[in-house]
């Protein structure tokens, strides 16, 4: 935090994990100093000019990264603006008291709001997660980010942010970029919360994608695809994206090109889970009406999409879609990840190291000296028992202990 002085700090669990490495190591401690990890080694019995933090029954690792949230109510788009970044001030808190010390929050509907709370973080006026941010959702209009096609159908107001056309696609990123953006969110498909597409739907051409990614390649800003299935997930790749959203609905086929030109996969598979288990709850009625009937359509496709991605060498970066469920639920991704096949060494790195990589911050998601000390300490043994991300016992934020819930 800006101004925050630190005394040096020894941290000694029962093991440390270092977002790397291919099992925990015993008896290994770290020592924190100035927001920086300085040393990783077995730490002095009585430590000069240091305090010590005992941490027993614990797993240390690094600080969570959730590539893939939405800080912002989007039942709230019609909402004042102030409003809004309010009622995101809660759902930050939360993000960070359970072990997420860093999010990429990937907009909202036409309010690029998110870029003041990232500063707002920054400078240590509000607690939660560091900040990169996609400022708003690209979307055609009748796409999955249209937020009220019959507000616009009868009044002529829209609510999001929309473009048709490589022009207005040109000028929408260049928006993006003038507000602050660290990276360009396009939707590339439909949605199961959309008002008027479908999950399988395409929003924009080729020609389209291409003069998106192009130009945010322009201003050197990575791109994001929302894309749950093969055409736009194949022409997504094509125009150069970074990173796929979703892929619920992809074939091999797809996941082959995406390990061919190295794109990363957000697979959001406890937010598919979420819905998928609760088709005959009472969670509906403030959600759109057609979201029900399309995961009761799709829901055997994507029992068996969820499969997929371990079986494949994608790389995954960990992201939960968090917004579209509660909060303090995100830790559920890691089991439900181990549970549709990946290891649990595969989907603590997709939420450290590889979402590190994706982000390209090298000083977070590992615990080595010279890093970023975003640090969290679990009940119990994640390697053993996946569950244990939900057992958070300590956050550190660049150096910086966090208070819990």
């Amino acid at each position: 935090m800006p101004g925050t002085s630190y005394r040096d700090l020894w941290l000694s669990a029962d093991r440390l994990w270092d977002g790397s490495s291919d099992a925990p190591s015993d008896g290994v401690s770290v020592l924190v100093r100035e927001g920086k990890v300085a040393e990783v080694g077995v730490a002095p019995l009585r430590p000069v000019d240091a305090d010590i933090l005992e941490l027993p029954g614990c797993t240390l690792l690094p600080g969570f990264i959730d590539c893939h949230v939405h800080t912002l109510d989007e039942q709230l788009d019609a909402a004042s603006p102030a409003y809004q970044t309010l009622r995101s001030l809660p759902a930050l808190r939360t993000l960070l008291a359970g072990g997420f010390t860093t999010v990429r929050d990937l907009g909202g509907a036409d309010q690029a709001l998110n870029t003041a709370l990232r500063r707002a973080v920054d400078e240590g006026l509000i607690a939660g997660p560091r900040m990169v941010v996609a400022p708003n959702i690209l979307s055609p209009r009748g796409g999955h980010a249209d937020k009220a096609p019959e507000l616009a159908e009868r009044y002529g107001t829209e609510i999001g942010t929309l473009a048709d056309g490589p022009d207005e696609l040109r000028r929408a990123v260049r928006q993006q970029a003038r507000a602050g953006a660290d990276w360009i969110k396009f939707v590339g498909s439909g949605g199961f919360s959309s008002p008027s597409d479908n999950p399988d739907d395409t929003a924009y051409s080729q020609v389209e994608m291409d003069a998106l990614v192009s130009t945010a390649r322009d201003f050197h800003l990575p791109c994001a695809a929302h894309a749950f299935d093969d055409e736009s997930i194949t022409r997504a790749i094509r125009a150069g994206v970074r990173s796929i959203e979703h892929g619920c609905l992809a074939t091999p086929l797809a996941y082959t090109l995406m390990e061919q030109h190295g794109t990363y996969l957000i697979p959001t598979q406890y937010v598919q889970t979420y819905f998928l288990e609760r088709l005959g709850d009472d969670i509906w009625e403030d959600r759109p009406a057609k979201m029900r009937r399309a995961y009761r359509h799709y829901a055997q496709d994507l029992r068996e999409g969820l499969l997929r991605p371990a079986r494949t060498d994608v790389k995954i970066a960990f992201g939960t879609d968090a917004g579209m469920f509660p909060y303090s639920e995100g830790w559920r991704e890691f089991p439900t990840m181990v549970a549709n096949g990946l290891s649990p060494l595969r989907a603590l790195r997709a939420a450290t190291s590889t979402a590190a990589e994706l982000l390209r911050r090298p000083d977070l998601g590992r615990i080595a000296p010279g890093t970023t000390a975003d640090l969290v300490a679990l009940h119990g043994d994640p390697f053993q028992d996946i569950d244990a991300t939900g057992r958070v016992g300590f956050v550190m934020q660049a150096g910086h202990a966090c208070p819990r819930r």
